[in-house]
């Protein structure tokens, strides 16, 4: 079974179509600033990073007191007479809103709200009279004009899952061949996700369950990849169908903690009986991708190869730049901030070549903290960054949320490591440096298993000399910045932060290490 994403670290609820021989993604943002993640294909294994859809505060509002895991909730992007179509809910401010664009790498259009539409994960489907469906978590599905946002009726009950399954979400309608399909995710984000199938005649329904329900769980199962649910699917331009889909990599002992996030896995879907079929889980653009040309599913039951193109494979680290020296005026797209992005606050600007952070909150606690950082992509990885805080206070940190992160924190000679665990915020080293920029890091190894209690992984902070010798200040359990400890939606973030202040940095570079 492979255990790789294809969108590896914090990129859940994945939603995808395609155009032509073109596939374009999408994932959820929570808390974070700019919004929704976009990413182009041609292979379904090959993601680059194209932009934001909610990149500008008009479009994006998340209020300062807003809580992690807030924000901005599973998207549905589609394309439809001509414009990409984008669904999404904001919890935290504005509800239902859809932006659309002609070209998916933006810009995309001002929100237009759909204040009648109640739920979360709302999904859009065209019939063949032009009539939108607008299909929510729980499930309720509704008529709705999606230029002007304005509701064509009242709110239908719908298929809703498996008697007694928890938490129907994540619908998606599809027309297939003579069927209206509803797939769902049930079972809660959890160990228990799973996702379930019905068709009906018509969008509404009646509808019918799959009698192999659900389609899809590894609940049960000591397949390392978990909590697989919350689908799309896709029909590529050879005729074959492919599922995209979020999943977990816990690691360590009993109970398991994952720490990057809900994931992207991709599966192959074959048809049987009317029904989907899902496959074993596709390799990631690090596997070899197969021959060139169309294929069909293979008659021996092996995984068929996604549709190849001659676009040179990308390896899962190549996702985002590895090293930026912040020479442009404004940041790159993986590059994502708490809540909001005043100039004020964080500018490429002011001093050329370097990041400038000011800072609003004290601490990373405060939920108006200075922060940008990337999404941890990789098990074992490691962070540095050259900072100068001859002018405040700020540094280096791996960030769950405000009560789970870990920092190395630079003032003016002297650099400190603290831990946030819930209640408890000790600094738990402290080490004089001479005045002047000094280069932070953070590391993240996963050990060897050692039994039930062994956690994910450990997260080292130091600093390093100027002839590049490492000093480690702290190793620290990493258990403790996983969702199995601090809960909600989210995965780790590395980044830099002001909390006192103003600090610069010269670079932040972020690479993969080998086990």
């Amino acid at each position: 079974m492979v255990a790789h994403p294809v969108l590896p670290g914090f990129h859940p609820d994945p939603t995808v179509c395609r155009v032509g021989d073109d596939y374009y993604l999408a994932c959820s943002s929570f808390e974070y600033f700019p919004g929704v993640p976009l990413f182009h294909s041609r292979d379904l294994r090959n993601w680059t990073r194209i932009g934001n859809a909610l990149d500008r505060p008009s479009q994006l509002r998340l209020p300062l007191d807003s809580p992690s895991s807030g924000g901005i909730y599973a998207p549905t992007l589609r394309h439809h007479d001509g414009r990409f179509w984008l669904i999404v809910t904001n919890v935290s401010a504005d509800g239902n809103l859809i932006v659309t664009a002609t070209d998916p790498a933006g810009p995309w259009s001002e929100p237009v709200l759909l204040p009648g539409v109640q739920g979360i994960d709302p999904d859009l489907a065209w019939d063949d009279d032009g009539t939108c469906w607008c299909t929510v978590a729980g499930v309720g599905q509704y008529r709705i004009d999606p230029r002007t946002g304005e509701t064509l009726g009242p709110v239908r009950r719908v298929w809703s899952g498996g008697p007694g399954a928890k938490a129907p979400e994540a619908p998606h309608l599809y027309h297939v061949g003579d069927f209206w399909y509803l797939l769902i995710a049930e079972g809660g984000t959890e160990r228990g996700h799973a996702v379930s199938i019905a068709r009906a005649p018509a969008p509404y329904g009646p509808f019918e369950p799959c009698p192999a329900n659900p389609v899809l769980t590894h609940r049960g199962t000591d397949d390392p990849v978990q909590n697989t649910g919350h689908a799309d699917l896709v029909q590529a331009s050879d005729g074959t169908w492919w599922m995209v889909f979020l999943g977990v990599r816990p690691g360590g002992g009993t109970p398991g903690w994952h720490v990057l996030g809900r994931e992207t896995f991709l599966a192959p879907v074959t048809w049987e009986d009317g029904w989907p079929v899902v496959g074993e889980l596709a390799a990631p653009a690090s596997e070899p991708a197969g021959s060139a040309g169309h294929f069909t599913s293979p008659a021996d039951g092996s995984t068929p190869e996604p549709p190849h193109t001659h676009t040179p494979a990308l390896h899962p680290t190549q996702l985002d730049p590895p090293h930026d020296d912040f020479d442009h005026p404004g940041l790159a797209p993986h590059w994502i901030s708490l809540r909001d992005r005043p100039t004020t606050h964080c500018t490429t600007k002011d001093r050329p070549g370097w990041l400038t952070l000011r800072a609003r909150g004290t601490s990373l606690d405060a939920p108006d903290v200075v922060f940008t950082g990337r999404r941890q992509q990789h098990p074992a990885s490691r962070t540095r960054a050259l900072i100068d805080p001859s002018e405040g206070r700020g540094g280096l940190a791996v960030r769950l949320d405000e009560q789970h992160h870990y920092a190395i924190e630079a003032t003016r000679g002297e650099v400190q490591v603290r831990a946030r665990i819930g209640p408890l915020n000790p600094v738990v080293a402290t080490l004089p440096t001479p005045p002047g920029p000094l280069v932070l890091r953070i590391e993240t190894t996963t050990p060897e298993p050692r039994g039930a209690r062994t956690g994910p992984d450990t997260v080292t902070l130091g600093i390093e000399n100027p002839d590049g010798t490492y000093v480690q200040l702290a190793a620290l359990d990493g258990r403790y910045l996983s969702t199995e400890v601090a809960g909600g939606f989210t995965g780790r973030v590395i980044g830099m932060y002001a909390a006192e202040g103003t600090v610069h940095f010269d670079w932040c570079a972020y690479e993969p290490v080998a086990p």
